[in-house]
């Protein structure tokens, strides 16, 4: 059989190639899906609808290679056979059972071509085997699309759920909206709040990385001049998380990075998002402050600030206990303060021994989570004395 210098027959011989094989063309079908039944386990597990539709995309497959051959292969692009499918289709079957789909249609077409004269086995082959890499790339093209469409909708709605958190508006529909972008409900959250940095996006990639290496849950989305991360997992103490948040660090842009406090679920993420802001609010008050710095230890500057929550904070976690305690540690702890923070003029003061003042500001420090001998767990107290006593 003539060839030209691509390999092709002349436009006769071509027409009656495809004459003899679109006579079995509805064969061909019928023998590809039962091969795609026998060999693919997904295909038995698709509704009545989608099969049908996979039929369909079979026998475009099919057809299009004909024409195609027919016409010598001077499209440089075959018509894609799923332009014959509706969009819901790729997101019902994967990529991997698209080539499946498409692997063994084509076995089909060239078991078929083994019946034909040898002069005519040869061009088939070689046009198999481009409409076969033309195919691909169409399949590629498709899954890339929805891809992108898909990567585009699931940025806007996670910044819809985190813009919720935010606002403290995070109920079960911001809960059920965040489960769609893969979130576990894990059993601690926090949220982060930094600068962003001049190119959020590849940020916010680097930062998703970095929270798979720890096994958590992540949500975030630039807001402004602000980068806000939700986190998830396991997640300790206030010390524990901001050195797990130290790691995203690198990738803010220059500022403060405050850690809000750890809270049960997202419902109750708005509290930890709003201790965060007045963190961010704050940091300039404590030029020295270590990045990232947790909002709790913000809380002298943050009630300076106007923060009502962070007032009350101070006097119901720090003031309240020692109150609670009894006077003594009170009294020991202004006494303590008045000194100059000198232990042995509180015990004068105190009519107690050196060794009972320092006992006694132990004490402190295990019911507060701050020692008055630490220069900011000092100016912490001290401010939790005077509101303690203005709130009563």
């Amino acid at each position: 059989m003539a060839a030209d210098d691509a390999g092709w027959p002349s436009a006769e011989a071509r027409e009656e190639i495809v004459r003899r094989l679109g006579a079995s063309a509805a064969e061909m079908t019928t023998a590809a899906l039962a091969r795609i039944a026998d060999e693919h386990r997904w295909f038995a597990e698709l509704d009545a609808e989608h099969r049908s539709w996979i039929t369909v995309v079979a026998r475009s497959g099919i057809d299009g290679f004909l024409r195609w051959f027919a016409a010598g292969g001077t499209d440089t692009a075959p018509p894609s056979i799923f332009d014959a499918a509706p969009r819901a289709l790729a997101r019902r079957i994967t990529l991997n059972q698209t080539v499946d789909l498409v692997r063994t249609t084509i076995d089909t077409v060239e078991h078929r071509i083994a019946d034909l004269p040898d002069d005519e086995q040869g061009p088939l082959r070689i046009g198999i085997l481009r409409y076969s890499r033309e195919i691909a790339f169409a399949a590629a093209r498709v899954y890339a699309r929805a891809a992108e469409v898909r990567g585009a909708w699931d940025a806007r709605l996670e910044a819809l759920v985190v813009d919720a958190v935010i606002r403290g508006e995070a109920d079960e529909s911001v809960v059920s909206r965040a489960s769609t972008l893969g979130w576990a409900s894990p059993p601690a959250i926090a949220v982060v709040i930094g600068t962003a940095p001049n190119d959020p996006g590849r940020a916010v990639e680097a930062i998703r990385q970095i929270a798979a290496r720890h096994a958590l849950d992540l949500l975030a989305a630039p807001q402004g001049d602000r980068l806000v991360l939700v986190i998830g997992g396991r997640l300790g103490g206030r010390r524990e998380l901001v050195e797990q948040v130290a790691d995203f660090c690198g990738h803010f842009g220059a500022g403060q990075v405050v850690v809000g406090p750890v809270v049960a679920n997202l419902a109750e993420a708005g509290r930890s998002a709003r201790a965060a802001l007045s963190g961010m609010r704050a940091a300039r008050a404590w030029p020295d402050a270590p990045r990232p710095v947790a909002a709790e230890d913000l809380l002298p500057e943050r009630a300076l600030a106007g923060d009502g929550h962070a007032r009350r904070t101070l006097a119901d976690d720090l003031y309240r206990p020692l109150v609670d305690a009894g006077r003594d540690l009170v009294d020991t702890l202004s006494a303590f303060f008045d000194s100059g923070g000198s232990i042995e003029a509180t015990a004068r003061a105190q009519y107690v021994h050196p060794n009972t003042v320092r006992y006694r500001l132990r004490r402190i420090h295990e019911l507060t989570g701050y020692s008055p001998l630490d220069p900011r767990g000092g100016y912490a107290l001290r401010l939790a004395l005077t509101l303690g006593r203005l709130l009563g």
